[in-house]
């Protein structure tokens, strides 16, 4: 079948583009590989940016089940940039869309992604970076968590996700008691709403501090957001009887155990809040393109760190590491 003419790919200066592909553990090489055309029901997207995801680091660090080299713009899932080319069968986006999206190869500068895994983005986002898929996880979360007003919510962790959670439960009329380890990150906590502060150095006395807040209450909702041991216990140990455990934490470095007689006793509910379905991720996706057009929330803030593509690995090693006043890092492109 013949592609109309808006379906037409567009030109581009090049046959080529630059892409990363991870060759081992902790090593990236930037290649010149063939820019790719959009089948069926897909669109190219000259990217904008793409955040770092925490979940690179793993793989980055050459877990056991990697395989290297990658492929050409691989571990890059938070993309956003233009859509430029148009595959046979996609009615509903044009060439010049400003679209973030679902794909897996955004550490180039293009990639592609099925039409029904693109959000556009509006006027009002215009010049914004606009990682779609973290800030989609983060509404996912939230409605998981079922926060209501007057509330005590605690969030164990608070990077990028943390925080805007903790924005998310403040405007929701909830009070959030904040735990983190860097001071610095406590800072945007109390920025983003947080009633409480906490820092998180010792175990004991974190437990005895929210016992005091809550009149020995402990919280209706606690969402851990590390994706460690030490932080899943403590979080286990703030529910209170019939309240909500939320594991928002990515946990991909082996298994975890659990605190089940306390989990029984206590008879909470533990909600795992990592969604798999794309069209939840979707969902979440449009909400948190409404929730930064309208200003519910406003995540520019907390994009401390911006790497060209050719210091990939500096912007992982931070995300790791996370330097004085890290929040997320963006692989932007000129």
């Amino acid at each position: 079948m013949l592609r109309s003419a808006e379906a037409k790919p567009a030109a581009v200066a090049s046959a080529t583009m630059r892409a990363a592909v991870v060759t081992g553990p902790g090593e990236v090489r930037i290649e010149d590989v063939a820019v790719p055309d959009p089948g069926p029901g897909e669109v190219r997207v000259r990217l904008e940016g793409c955040g770092v995801c925490a979940s690179n680091l793993t793989p980055w660090e050459g877990s056991e089940w990697m395989r290297f080299p990658t492929e050409p713009g691989s571990l890059g899932h938070e993309g956003w940039g233009v859509v430029d080319a148009i595959g046979d069968g996609v009615g509903n986006l044009r060439v010049g869309d400003r679209v973030a999206m679902l794909s897996y190869k955004a550490y180039a500068q293009y990639d592609l992604a099925s039409a029904d895994a693109v959000v556009r983005l509006p006027a009002a986002l215009a010049g914004r970076a606009f990682p779609a898929e973290p800030l989609g996880c983060a509404m996912n979360i939230f409605r998981r968590s079922a926060i209501e007003p007057d509330q005590t919510v605690a969030i164990v962790g608070i990077g990028f996700l943390g925080a805007l959670l903790t924005r998310l439960a403040t405007d929701a009329g909830a009070r959030v008691i904040a735990i983190s380890r860097r001071s610095d990150s406590l800072d945007v906590a109390r920025q983003m709403g947080a009633a409480e502060t906490i820092a998180m150095d010792d175990h004991h006395a974190i437990i005895e501090r929210v016992k005091a807040l809550t009149g020995g209450r402990f919280c209706d909702r606690v969402i851990e957001a590390v994706g460690k041991q030490w932080p899943l216990d403590l979080a286990g140990e703030l529910v209170r009887e019939g309240g909500r455990l939320v594991i928002a934490g990515y946990h991909q470095d082996g298994p975890r155990q659990v605190n089940m007689q306390l989990w029984n006793w206590r008879g909470i509910d533990v909600v795992n809040a990592h969604e798999r379905d794309p069209r939840i991720s979707m969902r979440g996706m449009e909400e948190a393109v409404e929730a930064v057009a309208c200003g519910r929330i406003d995540p520019d803030s907390l994009y401390t760190h911006r790497y060209p593509l050719e210091r990939l690995s500096e912007a992982l090693d931070a995300t790791r590491d996370r330097p004085p006043g890290f929040m997320k890092a963006l692989v932007v492109f000129p």
